[in-house]
């Protein structure tokens, strides 16, 4: 339900003094331009512009600090809760929610999953994470580099914009990477690593799938919404959103079905090489077998072996064991088992 109060200025939802475990701040001002804050300051509301605070959720001082934000209590539980599952909200003209997104390293993208949590109303935008995410420090550098948005709704679309890019740079390294191995398996470069390799872009496949999906339903959600009562200013273009994502996902889901095929390939790759080797063994095996039971019988310490009395008995006996073998490997040969 969308309820109708006028919505909230920056002044009566900032409370005095410096805002403690701030990342950044921008200052939006209405031609679109961003401007810099800083975070060891005050941060003074004004009539022109709009306020983008990120801030880390590990730091007490912060929670304690968003306890007394003056926001709807929904909102202001979200922000604080531990949910780790995607979800977003509206109400008393404030949109808030959780959006899940790749952590980031000191250089690039991990594999692991993070989450954002933020609330929005139509002069501001909190936001924050418990751990450095990709999505929001792209944006915060887009910003300083000159990026214009018109609304606090354009620069929560710019986050879950740069979500699906920072997916889809991992999507195409990982599309390059299956290049790779599937050239090494065309030439039967059937190395122990490549199996492990196969087994962790598969793992992320899965989870990006996971993370798109869950973002898929939330704006096709939200697109199927009645937000007539919602202001512009907090209206977000769900239906490009959803496309967009829509067709990340479906070309993760395609880069997921390509690495389980040439798992299989490798798989039945491999099988096929363990099956040379064990036909190898037979073979060796059924060659000696003839040797042996001739070794048997010269071993027994019985009366009456042939050969005992014979000054060349041992050359005849070596001959048996050459000729034994000789005449299995012609019968496998006969056979077929051998080429």
């Amino acid at each position: 339900m969308l309820a109708n109060p006028p919505p909230a200025n920056v002044t009566s939802l900032l409370t005095p003094g410096t805002v403690p475990g701030l990342v950044w701040a921008f200052r939006l001002h209405h031609d679109g331009s961003a401007e810099p804050l800083p975070i060891d300051a005050p941060i003074e509301p004004s009539h022109d512009g709009r306020l983008w605070l990120h801030f880390n959720l590990t730091d007490v001082r912060t929670r304690a600090w968003l306890a007394t934000l003056h926001i709807p209590q929904l909102a202001r539980d979200l922000l604080l809760s531990n949910d780790n599952y995607q979800q977003i909200h509206i109400v008393d003209h404030c949109v808030y929610g959780v959006f899940s997104d790749l952590v980031r390293d000191i250089n690039e993208a991990t594999r692991e999953t993070g989450f954002l949590r933020f609330a929005m109303t139509e002069r501001l935008l909190i936001s924050g994470r418990h751990q450095a995410l990709c999505a929001v420090d792209a944006t915060r550098r887009v910003l300083e580099g000159g990026h214009r948005v018109d609304s606090v709704a354009s620069l929560l679309e710019k986050i879950v914009d740069e979500i699906a890019d920072t997916m889809d740079r991992m999507a195409d390294k990982i599309g390059t990477d299956l290049d790779a191995i599937e050239e090494q398996v065309l030439a039967n470069d059937t190395g122990s690593e490549l199996r492990g390799n196969l087994s962790k872009m598969r793992r992320t496949c899965v989870r990006l799938h996971r993370q798109l999906a869950g973002l898929r339903v939330l704006f096709h959600r939200l697109e199927q919404k009645n937000t007539d009562d919602l202001s512009p200013a907090l209206r977000l273009q769900a239906g490009k959103l959803a496309q967009r994502l829509d067709g990340l996902d479906h070309d993760i889901v395609e880069l997921h079905e390509r690495s389980r095929l040439l798992e299989e390939e490798l798989r039945f790759k491999l099988e096929e090489e363990s099956n040379k080797h064990l036909h190898a063994l037979s073979v060796v095996t059924m060659m000696l077998l003839p040797p042996t039971l001739v070794t048997g019988i010269f071993g027994m310490n019985t009366k009456g072996l042939p050969l005992t009395e014979n000054e060349s008995g041992f050359l005849v006996a070596a001959g048996l064991l050459v000729g034994s073998s000789l005449l299995a490997y012609l019968i496998m040969r006969r056979l077929g088992i051998v080429k």
